[in-house]
C-alpha cells in the first residue's frame, strides 16, 4: 500500500472530532437552563387544568343542588342525625342521585348508622366530582375520638380510632362560625345542622352567598359520607366557616382551604363559580359566607 496513504489514514484517526470537557459542560448548563424554564411552565399549565377540573366539579355539585331544590323545595341539611343520634350523614350523601350516582346511593342504608356493618362498602368509596385534583389526599382517613379537652388535643395524637371515611374536598359553609361550637354559635350560612333551609331565606341574594368550598386534606381531612360524632371535629369533616380568610395558615382547621395559588374556588348559591383571592377583606369573605 501507498506510504502516503498510510499516513494520511494515520493522520485522520488521531483527529477524529469529539466533545471536550469544556463543550460538554456548557451543553450541560443549556440544558439546565431549559429545563429550568420549561418545568416551571409544565407545572404551571398542569395546574391551571386541575384548576378547571376543579370548577367543573363545583359546577356539577352546584346543578345538582339546585334539581335537589326544585324537588323537595329545599336543601339538604348540613348533616342528618341517625336515630341513635350517635353518627350523621353529611349534605352530600343526599346528593348523589342527582349526580348520577344513584348505584352508590342505593349501597347507602340512611335508616341505619354510618359505621353500620351495611355502609361498609359506600366508607371505601369517593366519586370523582368530590375530590379536587389539586389535592394529595388518601382516598381515606381515619377519624379519631375527641378528647375531653376538645381542641387542645390533636386526634392525630390520639389513640381512639373510631372509623376510617371517604375523603373529599368540598365542604358546605355553616356560616362565620365554627361549626364544633354550635352550642354557642349556630351557623349563619346554608349548611346548618338538620334545618333544611330554603333560596328564598337568603337574604342577600343567591348570587351573592357562598354555598361550597375547598378544603385540602392539609387543612383538616373531610368527607362527604358522614360522621361519628364523639370524633375530632367531627362537624367540621362536612362543613366549613369562612372568618379569617381562604389559605391562611393562622386559620382554624375548619376554614376553607386550596392548592390553588392565592385562591380557593367556590360555588356561589346562584350556581356560578368563582375563586376567592386570598387577600380578600375579611369582613367581605364573611359577608358572603352568611344567608342574612
Amino acid at each position: 500500500m501507498n506510504t502516503s496513504l498510510i499516513h494520511f489514514r494515520q493522520q485522520s484517526s488521531n483527529h477524529r472530532p469529539g466533545f471536550t470537557i469544556l463543550e460538554l459542560l456548557v451543553v450541560m448548563a443549556i440544558v439546565g437552563l431549559l429545563v429550568g424554564l420549561i418545568l416551571p411552565a409544565v407545572n404551571s399549565a398542569r395546574e391551571s387544568a386541575r384548576k378547571i377540573q376543579c370548577v367543573n366539579h363545583l359546577h356539577q355539585i352546584g346543578t345538582a343542588l339546585h334539581n335537589y331544590h326544585d324537588v323537595y323545595r329545599r336543601l339538604p341539611a348540613g348533616w342528618r342525625l341517625d336515630a341513635s343520634r350517635e353518627t350523621a350523614f353529611g349534605w352530600a350523601a343526599s346528593l348523589l342521585p342527582f349526580l348520577e350516582q344513584s348505584n352508590l346511593a342505593s349501597l347507602i342504608d340512611f335508616q341505619s348508622s354510618v359505621d353500620a356493618a351495611g355502609n361498609a362498602v359506600s366508607r371505601t368509596v369517593t366519586p370523582a366530582f368530590y375530590r379536587c385534583p389539586s389535592d394529595v389526599a388518601e382516598d381515606l382517613f381515619t377519624l379519631f375520638e375527641e378528647h375531653e379537652e376538645g381542641h387542645e388535643t390533636s386526634g392525630l395524637q390520639s389513640h381512639s380510632r373510631l372509623i376510617d371515611l371517604p375523603s373529599a374536598n368540598y365542604v358546605g359553609v355553616y356560616g362565620t362560625s365554627d361549626p364544633d361550637a354550635i352550642a354557642s354559635q349556630p351557623g349563619d350560612g346554608v349548611f346548618v345542622a338538620n334545618r333544611f333551609l330554603r333560596f328564598t331565606e337568603f337574604q342577600n341574594g343567591l348570587s351573592n352567598i357562598l354555598m361550597v368550598g375547598e378544603r385540602t386534606a392539609r387543612k383538616l381531612p373531610s368527607t362527604w359520607l358522614g360522621i361519628v360524632m364523639e370524633g375530632e371535629d367531627s362537624k367540621g369533616r362536612m362543613v366549613g366557616f369562612a372568618y379569617a380568610g381562604p389559605n391562611r395558615r393562622d386559620a382554624d382547621e375548619c376554614e376553607f382551604d386550596s392548592r390553588h395559588p392565592g385562591c380557593a374556588n367556590f360555588l356561589w348559591g346562584d350556581g356560578h363559580v368563582k375563586s376567592i383571592s386570598d387577600s380578600i377583606d375579611a369582613a367581605t369573605y364573611r359577608r358572603f359566607a352568611k344567608r342574612h
